[in-house]
C-alpha cells in the first residue's frame, strides 16, 4: 500500500519515480534524503523491484535499531574455527539490495568496514580469517544533513562520495500540500476495506484542514491519522468525513477561525478591524493550504491574483514566495 505514494500522478513525487525507474537497471548505489515518516524505505524497495535484483532478496540494515556493539555482528556475521556460526545481513544480500537504513547512526568503526565492502565488495566475518566475497547493490537512507555530520566528525567523507552516487531527497508532505487531497482518497478506501465498509467522501472543509496541517510525521502520520478518524467515526457518520471528526491536532489552525473562538476574542473589537483579523488568519490558512501558490489561492477563494496581491499588502502579509505555475 506504501508504493501508492510513489506511483500515483503526485506533482512532486513524479520526478522521483522518473529518478528511480532511470537508475533501478544500473547497478550505481543511491542515497535517499528526507525527514522521517515520508517513505525512504519504500523507494528503496520499489528500486529493488524495478531492477534485476529483484527476484534476489532486499535486506534492511538499521543502524538505528541496533545495539552499537552487536551492529557489525548483525552485518558481517559471525565465525568460530573456521566454521559459520551465524550468516551476516551482508550475506543474506548477496545478489540483492542492502538496503542501509539511518546511515548517520552508523557507529565509525563500522563505517570504515562498510567503506571496503564497497570498494572491494569483500568483508571479513567476526572471528574469523577468511574473506567473504558478496555480489550486493548498496542503497542507504538518512534523515540528517550528512554534511552536518561529517563536519561534526561523526561520519566519514569518504564513505559519503562512496554512496552517495546518486542522489534521491524525498521531500516533507508539508513542502507539497497539493498531494494531499489524493493521498487522503488512497488511505481512506485501503482502510475502508480492510473494515467492510463503503470508502467515504471527505467535505471541502476537511480537506483544507488536512492540507493546511504541518504533518511533522509526514506520510506515515497522515496514514495513521486517516486509519484513527475511520476507526472512530460514529456508526451513522462513517460515510462523509467532516471538519468535526478529525483529530484535535488537525483542527489546531481551524480552531482559529472558529465561530465560538472567534466571537469570545473579538466582543470588543471594532468592526474593521475584526473583519482584517479575520481576513489575515483565511488568507494565511489558504496560501499555506496551497503551499504559497498565489495563483492557486486567488482561484480558490474567488479573487483576482492581482486584487490578492494589493490585498496581502494591505494586510501585512508577505508573498511566501513566487508562483511556480502562472
Amino acid at each position: 500500500a506504501g508504493e501508492f505514494v510513489f506511483l500515483a500522478d503526485l506533482g512532486a513525487i513524479n520526478g522521483i519515480r522518473a529518478t528511480l525507474k532511470r537508475v533501478a537497471a544500473t547497478g550505481s548505489r543511491v542515497l535517499i534524503s528526507g525527514p522521517a515518516g515520508v517513505g525512504k524505505e519504500v523507494a528503496a524497495r520499489l528500486l529493488h523491484l524495478w531492477s534485476n535484483r529483484a527476484q534476489s532478496p532486499f535486506i534492511v540494515v538499521s543502524a538505528a535499531r541496533m545495539e552499537p556493539e552487536r551492529v557489525e555482528e548483525e552485518l558481517f556475521g559471525v565465525e568460530e574455527n573456521g566454521e559459520l556460526i551465524r550468516p551476516g545481513l551482508l550475506e543474506q544480500a548477496h545478489g540483492g539490495t542492502l538496503f542501509l537504513d539511518e546511515i548517520a547512526d552508523m557507529p565509525m568503526t563500522t563505517q570504515a568496514k562498510i567503506l571496503r565492502v564497497l570498494t572491494e565488495q569483500a568483508f571479513n566475518r567476526i572471528g574469523g580469517q577468511r574473506i567473504v566475497k558478496v555480489d550486493v547493490r548498496v542503497v542507504s537512507a538518512t534523515a540528517r544533513t550528512l554534511s552536518e555530520e561529517i563536519e561534526a566528525g561523526r561520519f566519514r567523507e569518504d564513505l559519503y562520495y562512496r554512496l552517495n552516487v546518486v542522489p534521491v531527497h524525498i521531500p516533507a508532505l508539508n513542502e507539497r500540500r497539493e498531494d494531499i487531497p489524493a493521498l487522503v482518497e488512497h488511505f481512506l478506501a485501503r482502510f475502508a476495506s480492510e473494515r467492510r465498509v463503503p470508502t467515504p467522501t471527505v467535505t471541502e472543509d476537511a480537506v483544507g484542514a488536512l492540507q493546511t496541517y504541518d504533518w511533522p510525521g509526514n506520510v506515515r502520520q497522515l496514514r495513521n491519522i486517516v486509519e484513527r478518524t475511520i476507526i472512530l467515526a460514529p456508526g451513522d457518520r462513517i460515510g462523509r468525513i467532516e471538519l468535526d471528526m478529525l483529530p484535535p491536532e488537525v483542527l489546531s489552525d481551524q480552531a482559529r477561525l472558529a465561530p465560538g473562538e472567534a466571537a469570545r476574542s473579538i466582543m470588543g473589537t471594532p468592526l474593521r478591524e475584526a473583519r482584517e483579523t479575520f481576513e489575515r488568519e483565511y488568507l494565511r490558512v489558504q496560501i499555506r493550504r496551497f503551499s504559497g501558490n498565489i495563483s492557486k489561492t486567488a482561484s480558490f477563494i474567488g479573487m483576482e491574483r492581482s486584487a490578492l496581491h494589493r490585498k496581502l499588502k494591505t494586510l501585512g502579509l508577505v508573498d511566501p514566495r513566487e508562483d511556480e505555475v502562472e
